[in-house]
């Protein structure tokens, strides 16, 4: 479920910077800030498990942070 959710955030970031670059910045943000506090979460169980379970909050925000910037990057490319 989280994977979709994820998937979904990304596409719709990248759409968004795609059409309305500086606008963009805000929603990625706050995508990026939701997934930290459940890395965060994660994080606090004890040893290896800490680890295991704050990983895919903290590659859902990575991805969030490429899918923004990508976006970005191909409309600063259109020739128009």
């Amino acid at each position: 479920m989280m994977i979709a959710a994820v998937i979904a955030g990304c596409v719709v970031l990248a759409v968004l910077a795609f059409l309305v670059p500086r606008l963009s910045r805000h929603p990625e943000r706050g995508t990026q800030r939701s997934l930290g506090v459940g890395a965060r979460a994660g994080g606090k169980a004890p040893g290896p498990l800490g680890r295991l379970f704050g990983k895919p909050f903290r590659s859902g925000s990575r991805a969030v942070g490429r899918s923004g910037s990508v976006g970005r990057r191909a409309r600063g490319r259109m020739p128009f």
